[in-house]
């Protein structure tokens, strides 16, 4: 399966992977294939998300793909804290699948209220 996103997204610093709404893994940008490289980067192309998850995650996106709602969270992985975000996407109003955006963030972030 050829791999260009072909646009501004290519060489955005951030793993940006998309999925279509049964699963498949349909677009990955070139931060999501060196994330994924050891789970085959871009032989996940045309896979199934849901295998590519143990358990409880696969339940979880599962569950995700059940109610198409967006789901956020952090988490550690070689040291680095990253921040994700699965965030359904939608083809003329209907559900198409999910866009997954795992941004690097520091252990320590200013927040501010903007109210």
């Amino acid at each position: 399966m050829p791999h260009d996103p072909g646009t501004w997204v290519k060489e955005f610093p951030v793993a940006v992977t998309v999925t279509s709404a049964d699963g498949t893994i349909i677009e990955m940008n070139d931060r999501s294939l060196q994330a994924f490289e050891e789970d085959g980067g871009v032989a996940l192309l045309g896979k199934s998300v849901f295998d590519c998850h143990p358990e409880p995650a696969r339940a979880k996106t599962l569950e995700l793909y059940d109610r198409e709602t967006p789901n956020h969270y952090t988490i550690r992985k070689k040291g680095q804290k990253k921040i994700i975000h699965q965030i359904p996407w939608t083809r003329h109003g209907v559900f198409a699948g999910f866009v997954e955006i795992s941004i690097p963030i520091p252990d320590e972030l200013p927040h501010f209220d903007r109210d």
